[in-house]
């Protein structure tokens, strides 16, 4: 256990041991969520019948994030939290399961999925791909579970999770759609999707992509001058248009492979920036999990094309 979340888990048991049960007063269920991707999902099942608070925020790195102490109190006063699992919030997934033991119910959607459908890794420590919102089909399972989840938290309001939840997939069916339709404008032979960080294989695998990461699963690996060699050569023998950045990786490890293919008298532009671990500013399109899925295909296809 690391010094960080050995004085995070102190100031949790702390905090619960003295927290007063000044709840019941309170009719809205309160909910934590990790990232945006979860913060969105919830709040567009609970709407405004429930209360959810968000740890990370937009361009917010999940891999890499610590909880502060201002998230202390959000993680006490929660009646549940949402988080991804599959290690992706690394370093919290020891605090959850021990918050697990102090009434306070957590729930790792990503463990709804079978893992025999999940993408593996020998490089990750959780042996899986956590990237699992890139795959559409499987954010929709992870919809339904999360509806199963709130009504059993919160029975009174079963009927509104069900019924918001139900629009909701029902819009997750038209996205997938029309990110079919703007794929099937780019030719097979021009998918070669190169970005910062290998965040993309789900969705690679869905609409045969070869998806090419600088960095592997987590960001927590750093790419050295081999890694970005290899891939600029790769990018020349493939005649690769475009790369891409990412909102939450930095964008030096990009830039460099850039100026290393631009050394070998070739060139390659930066298509854009994708939207990977987080969403984009709250408040805009690129903001909601589907306004972000629909940013990245007409990015990725128009720079490809």
């Amino acid at each position: 256990m690391t010094k960080h979340i050995a004085v995070l888990l102190t100031l949790i048991f702390t905090a619960f041991s003295c927290k007063k049960e000044n709840k019941k007063n309170n009719s809205k269920l309160q909910v934590v969520t990790t990232t945006t991707m979860i913060t969105d999902l919830i709040t567009n099942i609970g709407k405004d019948v429930i209360s959810v608070e968000g740890l990370m925020g937009s361009g917010v790195d999940p891999h890499l994030y610590k909880a502060s102490e201002g998230d202390v109190n959000k993680l006490v006063n929660a009646d549940a939290i949402f988080y991804n699992g599959l290690h992706l919030e690394g370093k919290l997934v020891e605090v959850f399961e021990k918050m697990g033991n102090q009434n306070t119910k957590t729930i790792a959607l990503g463990e709804v999925l079978d893992k025999n459908t999940l993408i593996g890794s020998d490089y990750f420590a959780s042996n899986y791909d956590p990237h699992i919102w890139f795959s559409i089909n499987r954010w929709k399972q992870v919809t339904s579970f999360a509806i199963q989840k709130l009504k059993e938290l919160d029975p009174k309001n079963a009927e509104t999770f069900e019924a918001n939840g139900n629009a909701y997939l029902k819009q997750l069916d038209e996205l997938a759609k029309n990110i079919k339709n703007t794929v099937d404008s780019l030719p097979e032979e021009k998918r070669i999707l190169v970005t910062a960080h290998d965040a993309f294989s789900y969705f690679g695998k869905e609409y045969k992509f070869n998806v090419v990461g600088l960095q592997g699963l987590s960001t927590a690996t750093e790419a050295g001058v081999q890694d970005v060699q290899r891939l600029a050569n790769f990018i020349i023998e493939n005649k690769v248009k475009a790369i891409f950045v990412e909102s939450s990786v930095p964008k030096r490890t990009i830039e460099a492979l850039q100026a290393a293919v631009t050394s070998k008298d070739h060139e390659v532009s930066i298509g854009g920036t994708l939207y990977s671990d987080a969403l984009g500013t709250e408040g805009t399109k690129e903001g909601t999990y589907i306004g972000m899925f629909e940013h990245n295909v007409n990015t990725i296809v128009n720079a490809l094309k």
